[in-house]
């Protein structure tokens, strides 16, 4: 059945209910004419009359008593369906693939995820944590974390956060027999906790910068880690200098495990940014994912 007959049997049903062509032309928001002309329609197309017609009244006739009692549920269980895939639409749901390293995952995307699930049980999303510079179209995802300098252009970007520090910190075991770096190059003569990236396999360079000055130094060690809570460890262990963010290696600084040492040489550089393409239109979970991630500071 198309949609027009049922458009013209819901039709029906309302003049059949209000007994009067005016009211159920108010309530339907047509015209008495139109209506009058939906219902001799119908019925030309049942080859049945449904409606007698007074002066004074309308009345279902057998046959339309008849379709009363057959499709008036129907209809009205059709009508309630609607308004609650309506409901559905508004509702925000689906899933959002997420893909950020690992320091901004824990610290950034799971307190505003962990938030978003517990109050919208409908949306689902994954975060899959990488330190490369993935490509967020081809391997489809809805949006990525990353520091503000690495993000591609023709992004749209939204800050997470605040400027970042980089730190290079050791145990004081580790420098009770060693002398503390004054300088990157001196960075050489240490046992440096070194970081695998993804892309080639490379291992991450340290950049340093100061007064303007920069230098990216290729530091070598024993250890080798794709995963900063391990190189964190390490260092904890006094089995070397790591290179991490301020935070996460702040708290270890404060009760004295971790000695900071080239803090001059570490200068701030632009926080996490959330990222996606420009012509991508957001969905109402992913917007609401926006705006709790969104830095205000």
């Amino acid at each position: 059945m198309g949609a027009d007959n049922l458009n013209d049997l819901a039709a029906f049903l309302v003049v059949a209910q209000e007994r009067n062509f005016t009211r159920a032309a108010k309530r339907l928001g047509v015209s008495q004419s139109a209506l009058s002309q939906t219902i001799r329609v119908l019925e030309a197309r049942l080859g049945l009359r449904l409606l007698t017609r007074t002066t004074r009244s309308v009345a279902p006739t057998e046959a339309g008593e008849r379709l009363i009692h057959s499709i008036g549920p129907r209809i009205e269980e059709i009508r309630r369906e609607l308004d609650a895939l309506s409901d559905l639409r508004e509702k925000p749901s689906g899933t959002i693939r997420l893909t950020a390293t690992e320091h901004a995952a824990e610290s950034i995307l799971w307190p505003a995820v962990a938030k978003l699930v517990n109050e919208y049980p409908d949306i689902k999303v994954e975060i899959v944590t990488d330190y490369g510079l993935t490509d967020i179209v081809g391997e489809r995802f809805d949006a990525g974390v990353r520091p503000g300098e690495t993000i591609a252009k023709g992004m749209i970007a939204v800050p997470l956060g605040p400027d970042l520090r980089m730190a290079v910190a050791g145990a004081p075991s580790y420098f009770a027999s060693r002398l503390q770096p004054k300088t990157p190059q001196d960075l050489t003569n240490h046992n440096c906790i070194n970081l695998r990236l993804p892309i080639h396999g490379g291992l991450y360079a340290w950049e340093f910068e100061k007064k303007g000055r920069a230098l990216n130094v290729r530091v070598d060690g024993q250890l080798v880690f794709n995963t900063s809570s391990l190189m964190l460890k390490a260092a904890l262990e006094g089995c070397g200098l790591v290179y991490l963010t301020e935070s996460q290696v702040g708290p270890y600084l404060a009760d004295g495990r971790l000695v900071r040492v080239l803090a001059d040489w570490c200068e701030p550089f632009p926080g996490y940014h959330l990222y996606y393409p420009s012509r991508r239109q957001p969905t109402p979970a992913f917007a609401l994912l926006i705006d709790a991630l969104r830095y205000r500071g």
